[in-house]
């Protein structure tokens, strides 16, 4: 076999043809000629699977290159060595109790790390939020667990205020309704932890406003595109000439939706609305009750009425 010649200066090919292109044999880990056949280099390193993987296996775990990715969150950057299950009897002491645990290669810290981002992750993924909002959630767990802010709160806790603000900070938030829906935290452990959190970190989150929930709301529900600016004019108007004091945007959001669909061709029952904002019928009616007295400068002048506004309902 020929030694690895070099032309120009970088550049690997062969003595007798420096222009053709060489063929990388990656199993025998040698550069051919493509027009010789000189083998022109004998290391080269494959950068393929260790292993092959087929697509029917459902444990969802891919063995290429050893292991996921770094996780710069974890003390160790998530570079553990896990130990498998042993089988010969090297493996066991005398009383049959193994002798090497994966248990040791982890703190109890980055345990908790690890199961409060299993936990995020898995709130998530039941409410459809993406990748950016699971990191900045994550970055906010390891700053509380970090600076032992929070002592006594449960970790899930945490994580579930963490989302939240995750969500507020991302510009697409989320009700303390809907977080506490796929938490196993009640509402008012979370809104604490939330409070705790923004004066432990020092930071804060924009307030929440109607439009932040009207496309999602009317999406939902089915709505048309111009019942949807319909409503989003209703609510801003409601807000801008102060007729609904001291009410939250969800509610003012939700009287609002319920408004322009009377008016519409499409329309909806407060229980329909207030399922799917998570407010009750009640408080949508309240704010309804403030808003109809001035439907006339509510609704925006090229609205197609199918229900005049002498005919809306009246609470």
């Amino acid at each position: 076999m020929a030694s690895s010649s070099r032309y120009e200066t970088n550049k690997v090919c062969c003595t007798s043809h420096p222009d053709a292109p060489l063929i990388e044999d990656y199993r025998a880990g040698d550069q051919i000629c493509s027009e010789c056949g000189l083998v022109v280099g004998d290391r080269v390193i494959d950068v393929g699977s260790e292993w092959r993987t087929f697509s029917n296996e459902k444990n969802g775990v891919d063995p290429s290159r050893v292991g996921g990715p770094e996780n710069p969150l974890l003390g160790g950057s998530d570079l553990t060595t896990m130990i498998g299950p042993g089988r010969g009897d090297a493996s066991f002491d005398s009383f049959g109790v193994a002798r090497y645990q994966n248990r040791r290669t982890m703190n109890s810290s980055d345990r908790a790390l690890i199961n409060a981002f299993k936990e995020i992750n898995a709130m998530a993924d039941r409410i459809n939020l993406p990748r950016t909002i699971v990191d900045r959630a994550n970055n906010l767990f390891k700053q509380v667990h970090d600076g032992r802010n929070l002592k006594g709160r449960s970790n899930d806790a945490i994580a579930s205020a963490c989302l939240y603000i995750a969500c507020r900070q991302e510009g697409v938030p989320r009700t303390f309704k809907e977080i506490c829906a796929v938490s196993k935290i009640s509402k008012r452990e979370i809104g604490r932890c939330f409070k705790l959190i923004l004066k432990a970190l020092e930071t804060s989150v924009d307030l929440i406003t109607t439009g932040d929930f009207m496309s999602r709301f009317c999406s939902n529900l089915g709505l048309p595109n111009m019942v949807q600016r319909a409503a989003t004019h209703i609510a801003r108007k409601a807000v801008e000439l102060d007729i609904v004091p001291g009410r939250s945007p969800i509610s003012v959001a939700a009287a609002a939706i319920y408004m322009a669909s009377q008016a519409s061709e499409d329309k909806r029952s407060q229980k329909e609305i207030g399922d799917i904002a998570g407010v009750a019928d009640v408080t949508i009616r309240q704010s309804y009750k403030l808003m109809y007295p001035h439907a006339a400068n509510l609704f925006p002048q090229d609205f197609k009425f199918a229900t005049p506004i002498d005919q809306l309902p009246q609470m």
